[in-house]
């Protein structure tokens, strides 16, 4: 069993008791009519994802994921309420009906797909290994034996973990892994290449990227989760995304927030 599958099979449980202990009633059949009535469609995130998700100096959470999850809801004729929670039991609460979806940058993953549906994809990633600037590390082999920080929950954890003689590191999100990463505390970092490369152009962070072109599988694109069993709802948020990425609307959230088009 690998370490992701372990962490679903724990979201599973965990999902069940919190949903046991709030008095959560199980996912209806469908849920699109229940967020019409109430007006108002609850989406979480990280809040630690910049430029993705990120609170800022006035304490609101921005970005790229709540720009995106806004603009579904208003397509949809709802208002949007963010909720902000630990990336590794971020499902967890999807299962408890503590949300109605998560627009955090979720990789689609065949193993997420057995707990969750996803809505897109709205964005595509690359992996990518990072090392402070003038580190004695240039290639993957000379990872072996170091620290390598990476954010719990999330797939880059999973994949970390399976390769060689690494020493994993675990963090909440990349502002602390940049810090991390910034102070000497660990050698290099893994995760999604667009953030970082942002934080090297707009704040000078001093990070170089290791060659990954040799690895396979390094792709992957991000999914609005929801609860099984709701099709209406996959089918009205879908239809807000594709309206969206066909009038231009998606491009310029994109081009505000990361520069440009990421389809």
């Amino acid at each position: 069993m690998n370490a992701l599958t372990k962490t679903i099979k724990t979201v599973l449980a965990a999902g069940a008791l919190a949903a046991a202990s709030f008095g959560a009633a199980p996912a209806a059949a469908e849920e699109l009519d229940t967020i019409k009535e109430k007006g108002v469609m609850r989406i979480a995130m990280s809040g630690a994802y910049p430029p993705f998700n990120f609170v800022n100096e006035q304490n609101e959470v921005v970005g790229f994921d709540p720009a995106i999850g806004e603009e579904i809801a208003k397509r949809m004729g709802v208002e949007v309420e963010i909720v902000t929670t630990a990336w590794d039991g971020i499902i967890g609460g999807l299962l408890a009906n503590k949300y109605d979806a998560i627009v955090g940058s979720m990789s689609i993953t065949d193993e997420r797909k057995e707990v969750v549906d996803f809505v897109g994809p709205y964005y595509r990633m690359s992996r990518g290994i990072f090392v402070k600037e003038g580190s004695d590390v240039s290639d993957m082999a000379a990872l072996a034996g170091r620290k390598i920080g990476v954010t719990l929950g999330e797939t880059h954890e999973q994949w970390a973990r399976e390769q060689a003689g690494w020493t994993i590191r675990t963090y909440k999100g990349l502002p602390e892994l940049l810090l991390e990463l910034d102070n000497g505390r660990i050698d290099a970092i893994v995760t999604d290449d667009i953030p970082v490369l942002l934080a090297v152009r707009n704040n000078g962070n001093k990070i170089a990227q290791l060659d990954t072109s040799g690895l396979a599988g390094v792709a992957d694109q991000a999914g609005i989760a929801i609860r099984k069993g709701n099709p209406e709802l996959a089918a009205a948020m879908q239809a807000a995304l594709d309206a969206m990425q066909d009038d231009g609307t998606y491009v310029k959230i994109a081009e505000e927030w990361v520069g440009g088009d990421i389809r």
